[in-house]
């Protein structure tokens, strides 16, 4: 059974960035569209952010949460109705997209199909009026930075969907800007594609040492790429954090759900020398000592933090009975979808040796025994519905 982080250690700041000036504030911002069908819709709601120098921060939510819009407002293609943008320390109302010391890199690319890779790398170098030496050096220097080096004269659609990509990132990274906005470069590209494409992003960033604004509805690419998260649900942010925090101690139950894979039961606390959380439809889970008795509480149970029960009573585990309805082979891993008595389902990861062999090579059907740490599962201290 995997060990994580105790639940005690809950995690509910804006988690700070480093220190240092920022590269980039957002101060209350409020942006509000017309909807077709009429009235508005509030796409971002008092949103405040800073993102210092070096950080690679990502803005994750699903659709219509407001990230691309906080985006748009920050690069200028957007204003906001009320509050303020800052990069560098200048405040940016009425400083229009072209004359913001920000690059964007879109989901389309948005690359001339008339021009060659060199050309396109090159156009905002020339429209700013660096002579043509200076432009032929720092093209150079900017292909081998993203590894197209040899392909200078070819044209977009002679490219492959990486590539592409890498030329729409050299042409954003060659004007030296404060900060790069990414929105959804990947989504476009094959799953291995992407997944390399994500790993070279970051060692990237990391060399440049030019600040990544990078938004993506994909948890698994944010908490592969970021340094810092912000999920935002609604036009709000609900949590700030490292990967790990998000993980490990989500701040609400939308966090927990969107983050990574988990079961919630919500409940109250029972004290006594075996505190347990007894949920609304029953269930009855134990949790640390500590946990605030009668306190209304949702347990999050990650499926790593799942195991074998061991043999007797151990006061230092929960216990849970299911039966196995579904074992889905992952090659090194296997994923048991388990069903509890009172309906529930539960995801389990078990390890393929020791004491999870037995689970391991459990069938559909199989009555089950599972087991976590009683300090592991995280404790959020208040219900899905606010109560």
């Amino acid at each position: 059974m995997a060990t994580g982080l105790s639940s005690s250690s809950r995690t509910h700041g804006t988690g700070s960035p480093p220190s240092g000036d920022p590269v980039a504030e957002v101060f209350d911002a409020v942006k509000h569209f017309v909807a077709p069908e009429g009235g508005t819709v509030t796409a971002l709601d008092e949103v405040s952010l800073a993102v210092s120098a070096g950080e690679f921060v990502t803005l994750l939510g699903p659709s219509g949460c407001g990230k691309t819009t906080l985006l748009r407002c920050i690069s200028g293609f957007e204003d906001l109705d009320s509050g303020e943008v800052r990069i560098a320390g200048e405040p940016m109302t009425g400083v229009p997209a072209q004359h913001r010391p920000v690059n964007t890199v879109f989901q389309t690319y948005a690359l001339f199909p008339h021009l060659r890779v060199d050309a396109n790398v090159a156009y905002g170098l020339e429209v700013t009026g660096v002579p043509r030496r200076e432009r032929t050096v720092r093209v150079a220097q900017a292909l081998e930075q993203v590894g197209l080096q040899g392909l200078e004269r070819r044209k977009p659609d002679q490219l492959s969907g990486g590539q592409r990509q890498r030329v729409a990132l050299a042409r954003a990274i060659i004007n030296r800007p404060k900060l790069l906005l990414l929105d959804e470069p990947l989504s476009a590209l094959d799953r291995n594609l992407r997944h390399s494409m994500q790993l070279e992003l970051k060692t990237l960033q990391h060399e440049l040492g030019i600040c990544f604004l990078f938004v993506t509805h994909d948890q698994e690419e944010a908490l592969t790429m970021s340094d810092r998260i912000v999920v935002l649900n609604h036009g709000r942010i609900e949590q700030i954090g490292t990967p790990e925090q998000l993980y490990h101690t989500p701040a609400t139950t939308f966090v927990a759900q969107f983050i990574g894979d988990g079961a919630l039961y919500t409940g109250s606390v029972e004290g006594g020398p075996d505190p347990a959380l007894v949920t609304d439809d029953g269930l009855r889970l134990a949790v640390r000592d500590g946990a605030t008795a009668g306190r209304r509480m949702t347990m999050l149970l990650r499926p790593e933090q799942l195991g074998g029960a061991p043999a007797g009573k151990d006061p230092a585990f929960g216990i849970v009975e299911a039966t196995l309805e579904q074992s889905v082979f992952y090659g090194a891993t296997r994923q048991l979808v388990c069903r509890l008595g009172n309906g529930a389902a539960i995801t389990v990861t078990p390890n393929p040796g020791g004491a999870d062999e037995k689970l391991f090579r459990a069938q559909p059907g199989d009555a089950l025994r599972l087991a976590y740490l009683r300090t592991e599962p995280h404790l959020i201290e208040e219900a899905p519905d606010g109560a």
